[in-house]
Formats: structure tokens, C-alpha cells, sequence
């Protein structure tokens, strides 16, 4: 396949502007994993990144995910992330499919996945919902630690993620993203349980999570373009 330098242009742009972003907070930069959010795009667009060196790709549906991974089983050091909200009947066929589910949000949910997949657990962090938005799914932050009690006995909890309510600029979504760190930190005090990754920032905020502690980003128009549907 002939490489895309357009969009290994923007992958570079991304990586370096992760690069600075992680100097800017006195961090390493190569702790923060760029995870391409690759949701309506082609499997061509998705090799076309790999080949320019990515190799995390969140999709949000899982059906449309295992079509991709199928279509690019060559790729055998690529890394599928479920970056969507994850319905409990499909849980089954999520649980072997995903390197790291985004989206758990419920115990029943992590039971489902546990019965899908007793050994090796699945991994998966748990999605918090910091603006009460009833258009979004994710668990209230006031009820986290007792998701967090409940599904870790049943599947390998990594860490947290959230999706800040819209803002009118990047610098809006940081009390969010310092939130979840502060709420992540006190669990993890709290509970003694390692909670090592925040998955939160997109193309529009992802500077602003990483100076506020994010290890994952979820980007996908400043790499792919706009979407397609």
C-alpha cells in the first residue's frame, strides 16, 4: 500500500504536539499512549496510520471492530482498544476482541465480561461520568468506589476514564480532567489498588489532559480528518 504522508503528516504533528504537551507538566512523554480513535474509518486508513507507526486503535462498536480486526489480521502487533459504551449482551464477544476496554460502567456488566473471559481477565478501566450528563453513560463519581470494590474482583481494573462535557475551549475541560485525577488518587490511596491509567483527551482538549495527568488520549480528526459518517 502506497504510504499516505498526509496523514503521517498529522501523525507526527500529534505525536510532537503530545511531545510538548507532556513537557510543558514535567512529564515523559513516552508515558502517554496515543490511542487513534478510528470509529467510521476504513480499514485502508487504519493500516495507512500503522504503517506511519501507530499501533492503538479505539473503536466504539464492537461488531464494527471485529470486522476491522479481521480485515487487518496481518497486523499482528496492532492493539484494539473498545473506546465506546459497551452493552452487556455483548460483553461475550467484546471480552477476548480488546486489548483494554474505556467503558465499564456497571458490576453487571463486569460479570458479564468475567463469565465471557475467566482467564486472563479482561482489562478494562471504569468510565466516569464528572458532568452528569443523562446523555452520556459512565458511573457518578460518588459511586465509583463501590464499582471499583465489586468489579475488581472480577476483572483487572486499570484505571479511570471520562468525556468532559462540551466546552467552548480546551482550558473548559481541564477542572474535569483534574477531577478524575484527584478522584483516581484517592481511590487508589483509599483502596490500595493500582489504578495507572487516565484515559481522557481528544483532538480538541488532549494537550490540556495531558498537562492534568492523562496517560491515554483518544484522538482521531487530527490524525484521520474529519469523518467520514
Amino acid at each position: 500500500m502506497a504510504i499516505d504522508y498526509a496523514l503521517e503528516e498529522r501523525l507526527v504533528i500529534v505525536q510532537a504536539r503530545i511531545g510538548a504537551a507532556a513537557y510543558k507538566a514535567g512529564r515523559d512523554a513516552s508515558s502517554i499512549r496515543l490511542v487513534l480513535a478510528s470509529k467510521t474509518q476504513p480499514s485502508e486508513a487504519i493500516r495507512a496510520a500503522w504503517e506511519a507507526g501507530a499501533r492503538d486503535f479505539g473503536e466504539n462498536y464492537v461488531q464494527e471492530a471485529i470486522a476491522k480486526r479481521a480485515e487487518l489480521a496481518d497486523l499482528t502487533d496492532i492493539r484494539w482498544h473498545l473506546i465506546g459504551h459497551l452493552q452487556t449482551n455483548k460483553a461475550k464477544t467484546a471480552a477476548g476482541a480488546f486489548e483494554l476496554i474505556h467503558s465499564v460502567d456497571s458490576v453487571r456488566l463486569a460479570e458479564a465480561l468475567a463469565r465471557a473471559q475467566p482467564s486472563p481477565r479482561v482489562h478494562a478501566l471504569i468510565e466516569v461520568n464528572l458532568g452528569a450528563e443523562a446523555s452520556k453513560t459512565g458511573v457518578a463519581p460518588e459511586k465509583v468506589a463501590a464499582i471499583l470494590d465489586a468489579a475488581r474482583e472480577k476483572i483487572e481494573v486499570d484505571g479511570l476514564m471520562t468525556i468532559p462535557p462540551p466546552t467552548r475551549s480546551a482550558e473548559g475541560a481541564r477542572p474535569y480532567f483534574a477531577r478524575l485525577r484527584e478522584l483516581r488518587d484517592r481511590l487508589a490511596t483509599q483502596s490500595g489498588y493500582a489504578l495507572s491509567e487516565l484515559s481522557m483527551g481528544m483532538t480538541d482538549d488532549f494537550e490540556v489532559a495531558i498537562e492534568e495527568g492523562a496517560t491515554m488520549v483518544r484522538i482521531g480528526r487530527a490524525v484521520f480528518g474529519e469523518r467520514i459518517a
